[in-house]
């Protein structure tokens, strides 16, 4: 049994940022990347806190302008890419000559972008097509831009049951949508952790070319999946309501009564190590759990509170959430703690967004040839 501890508020003011020395390098990596006109440009549509930006500009690509309409999303995507535009507001709104104004003559490569799509229950049960769907207005907007900006290429993430809804009647829509205009689309599924993300993520992508192209993602990916343990487990140690000098890395504070249940739950265990007369009884199977050490995590979502340190007796903090997502540690989040988990959860992992940078610049390079 893991032991139990009270909640309290405490700075652990003997801790520091770690060292280069002891981070995976990855996450110390301190180069920050600025705004350049030198490599393939992009833009980012529903860019959140940032993951899919930074990804491709780690990979070289240059950003034109991003859009989000969320206050705190945008607030963090501010801090972090300072000389970037970016426009804060809802993308329906945004006219053809506001995006071409944006260009100032600049030649679009390639846009991005994961339009959150709400319609997957509904299109297809009552003759109604995932187009048609009104809650998936987002993925028309993101057609829009395409439409109107006339990129080389495009890549739109999204979870990974889109390939299969509707029996794949709801893949071939948005592909035949994509087709009328005039871009060849390649389709498919992959996990992040087969690409150096510490988490089991899969998801789609539609990634449109302008003529026939062949995409392989098989030289990326690696033959060991990094874990938990791997990434999170040189962070200082936190007790619940201690606070570190590392960005993010704050610990939630815990009822007495969480600390009992979760105490009971061993490394990779689940809810029914508690004993039953405290047991939740309904509820998420997914949540009271522990992440397990030697393994990926589980998919980071926007709410993580009842998914628990592998050895210590709270949940995870900003910044370890943040690692499973393979965030650098000098990517700062801000806004309420819980915004904070949302922006992370919501993010495309920047590692992931980094690969699919570096095969498509590949399929370009090879377009030139």
């Amino acid at each position: 049994m893991v032991s139990t501890q009270l909640p309290v508020k405490r700075t652990l003011r003997n801790s520091r940022p770690l060292s280069a020395t002891t981070q995976p390098a990855y996450f110390s990596e301190t180069k920050k990347f600025d705004r350049s006109l030198d490599g393939p440009t992009f833009v980012d549509l529903f860019s959140g806190a940032g993951g899919l930006t930074l990804g491709f500009e780690q990979e070289g690509f240059s950003n034109l302008f991003s859009i989000d309409n969320e206050p705190s999303f945008c607030d963090t995507y501010r801090k972090n890419f300072s000389t970037h535009t970016l426009i804060q507001t809802d993308i329906a709104t945004l006219t053809p000559k506001k995006m071409l104004d944006m260009l100032n003559g600049r030649k679009v490569d390639v846009i991005v972008g994961g339009s959150p799509c709400q319609g997957f229950s509904m299109a297809g049960s009552i003759g109604r097509k995932f187009i048609d769907d009104p809650r998936n207005h987002l993925f028309k907007e993101f057609a829009r831009v395409v439409k109107v900006l006339k990129p080389n290429y495009f890549v739109m993430e999204n979870v990974a049951r889109l390939y299969t809804h509707n029996k794949g009647k709801t893949r071939e829509e948005i592909i035949s949508h994509f087709k009328k205009l005039g871009y060849h689309v390649f389709c498919l599924v992959l996990n992040t952790a087969d690409y150096g993300v510490p988490q089991m993520r899969r998801r789609v992508l539609f990634i449109g070319s302008k003529s026939e192209i062949q995409i392989d993602f098989s030289k990326e990916k690696l033959n060991v999946h990094r874990t938990v343990k791997d990434v999170i487990g040189d962070l200082p140690i936190l007790k619940t309501g201690e606070v570190s000098s590392v960005a993010n890395h704050e610990a939630m504070n815990h009822s007495k009564q969480m600390l009992k249940k979760m105490s009971y739950i061993v490394d990779g265990g689940d809810r029914f190590s508690i004993p039953s007369r405290s047991r939740p009884k309904s509820g998420d199977v997914r949540k009271y759990i522990r992440y397990r050490s030697d393994q990926p995590s589980v998919c980071v979502t926007g709410d993580m509170r009842k998914i628990f340190h592998y050895s210590q007796n709270r949940a995870l903090t900003v910044r370890e959430l943040a690692r499973l997502q393979s965030f650098p540690d000098h990517f700062v989040f801000t806004g309420s703690k819980i915004s904070q988990q949302q922006q992370v959860g919501n993010a495309v992992p920047p590692l992931f967004a980094r690969v699919i940078g570096r095969v498509l610049k590949q399929v370009m390079q090879n377009a030139t040839t």
